[in-house]
């Protein structure tokens, strides 16, 4: 490869990179994340990492009597800045990955291929390299195949050790087993499946109680939660991929909803059909001690933590009652805790409508 010369003759730093964009170093960061990349792979995979588009081999489709493919896109929110204070990049990816293929499974689709886009302010090949690593390791959780992805330099646009991430990722499934409202009878039960935490929903308003309002530092030993406030905020959100799909071949699930922005009850309130509506009892679960130190440091009231957090819920299903049990020992299979967390009745005069009550054990 020829050198980048100035304008005199003389050897020197291209214009691009003098500009603030590091092209050795977006090659550099190819190059470490290439074997990450790679452990992704799935046989509908076609070619390797470094091209202009991802290539997925759609004839494995053709064992499906009508496929429906299914697309979702999300990013990991202001998670991203505690990642960045901590100097920790390797579980971000986690949480991207966990928000964008259980909003895919939902509908019953099973993952296929995902890419990611990661936008910096300068761009540190170690770093980048360890974001896609976390990416990866949760596309291999998921089953799903990283196809490939885009990362910018944005000198000017962004603070140089700023970065964000997003995806987006592509499933398929069966049409005669989509699931959603139209499935939801009277009498179904809520089944409520555990977070790990967090997850990736909420840090705006944790971020502002915890570390602004309260100025209560990252590495702060916190007694209730057993380890220092920055490891739990970086827990890695739950992926529930492969045990919700395993749900749905063991029982006949009718809807599920993957509890993010908004909370449970907003959530769970998007797959209903008009003509129901459905009770969860808070009082089947205690919360992880992360919520209850949100709620007391902010003094949040029960519907602010609700509307903003999961509260220990991360996904829920609704199925009948018949196979609760069976769904609850088909989740525990993956390590995903279940519970019946309410049920569904009907009610056309307030059709879609989710009622929380009762109260969490020892709050």
């Amino acid at each position: 490869m020829t050198e980048p010369t100035t304008t005199s003759g003389t050897p020197g730093p291209s214009a691009y990179a003098a500009a603030g964009v590091d092209i050795e170093a977006a090659d550099t960061a190819v190059d470490l994340m290439r074997a990450w990349v790679e452990k992704t792979g799935r046989p509908e995979v076609i070619g390797s990492l470094g091209g202009f588009a991802g290539l997925f081999d759609a004839s494995a489709l053709t064992r499906y009597r009508r496929p429906i493919l299914a697309t979702s896109t999300d990013g990991a929110g202001t998670k991203v800045a505690i990642a960045q204070a901590m100097d920790i990049h390797d579980t971000i990816g986690f949480d991207l990955v966990g928000m964008v293929v259980d909003d895919l499974v939902v509908c019953g689709a099973e993952p296929l291929f995902m890419t990611d886009y990661i936008a910096c302010g300068r761009l540190v090949p170690e770093r980048i390299a360890a974001v896609v690593k976390g990416i990866a390791e949760a596309c291999v959780e998921a089953g799903c195949a990283l196809v490939g992805g885009e990362t910018a330099e944005h000198p000017g646009l962004m603070e140089p050790d700023a970065y964000d991430v997003a995806g987006a990722a592509t499933g398929v499934v069966e049409a005669a087993s989509l699931l959603g409202p139209g499935r939801v009878r009277p009498g179904d039960v809520v089944l409520a499946m555990a977070s790990s935490g967090l997850h990736s929903n909420g840090y705006s308003l944790v971020r502002h109680v915890l570390l602004e309002q309260a100025g209560w530092a990252l590495d702060r030993h916190v007694p209730e939660l057993g380890r220092s406030l920055g490891e739990e905020l970086l827990e890695p959100t739950r992926i529930y991929a492969k045990a919700c799909l395993a749900l749905a071949t063991a029982t006949d699930v009718h809807a599920m909803a993957h509890v993010t922005g908004g909370g449970l009850a907003a959530n769970l309130a998007r797959v209903l059909p008009e003509e129901v509506a459905v009770t969860v009892d808070r009082g089947t679960w205690r919360p992880g001690p992360v919520f209850d130190v949100v709620r007391g440091v902010g003094q949040l009231t029960q519907g602010d933590l609700e509307a903003t957090l999961n509260c220990g819920v991360g996904m829920v299903a609704l199925l009948p009652a018949d196979d609760v049990d069976r769904a609850v020992q088909a989740l525990a299979g993956f390590g995903v805790a279940a519970w019946p967390a309410g049920d569904v009745s009907l009610d056309p005069e307030h059709g879609g409508a989710v009622v929380m009550t009762g109260q969490h054990p020892g709050w």
